[in-house]
């Protein structure tokens, strides 16, 4: 990644995730990552860990940590990940440590970070894991992926060409949608198709981008 478009401090301005929890009946968490909402100057935080280092084994396995514990007291809850953006591709890292993940759901979902930074002409994610090269989820984990044609950041065809490799995945593409607008308008859709496709009814952890 180019040294001179690192932030100081990578917690989005406005988190996509928050305004959707705020139209979803159900109980939900925001699970941040490591060094996001007030930690970035901390140790051991450093640019890394948002840049080449944003889905890093450390970073997924810390969230599943958190994960982990959160759902301690809820031993017979279900769990449905939510992401948009980067925060898709750590929801399907995720699913891959949690056996009480019954579903998985992306919105403009960075899930193959090769094929991303290529496309950008970014240099690799040299200490990430890339969400397209880990064992296909299991056929019980309901996969939802949605996709705005709109989108310059990660193309639906970034998309498209994941999902299939998912035999067991759902994909869509909102014509009117791009990386950040308007999902808020979808999401009662999205919520529903995830209701009839999931059951029983789930604890839901949102992931930010």
């Amino acid at each position: 990644m180019r040294s001179d478009l690192i932030s100081s401090d990578p917690t989005p301005r406005t988190p996509l995730m928050l305004r959707l929890m705020a139209q979803d009946p159900e109980h939900a968490i925001y699970l941040g990552r490591p060094c996001y909402f007030g930690f970035a100057q901390t140790q051991p935080c450093s640019p890394w860990w948002w840049t080449d280092g944003r889905f890093a084994p450390e970073v997924v396995d810390s969230m599943a940590a958190a994960l982990a514990r959160l759902m301690s007291g809820h031993k017979n809850a279900a769990v449905v990940l939510i992401g948009h953006s980067g925060g898709g591709a750590l929801a399907m890292l995720l699913a891959t440590r949690s056996i009480k993940t019954i579903a998985v759901v992306t919105l403009a979902g960075n899930l193959d970070t090769d094929a991303w930074t290529q496309q950008h002409h970014y240099s690799g994610l040299s200490g990430s894991l890339n969400p397209a090269l880990m064992v296909t989820l299991a056929p019980r984990i309901t996969q939802l992926h949605f996709q705005g044609s709109r989108d310059q950041n990660i193309p639906p065809a970034l998309v498209s060409r994941f999902a299939v490799r998912q035999p067991h995945a759902h994909f869509k593409v909102y014509p009117e949608l791009d990386h950040l607008c308007c999902w808020e308008e979808k999401w009662p859709e999205i919520l529903q198709l995830l209701s009839r496709l999931s059951s029983p009814a789930p604890a839901k952890q949102n992931l930010g981008p």
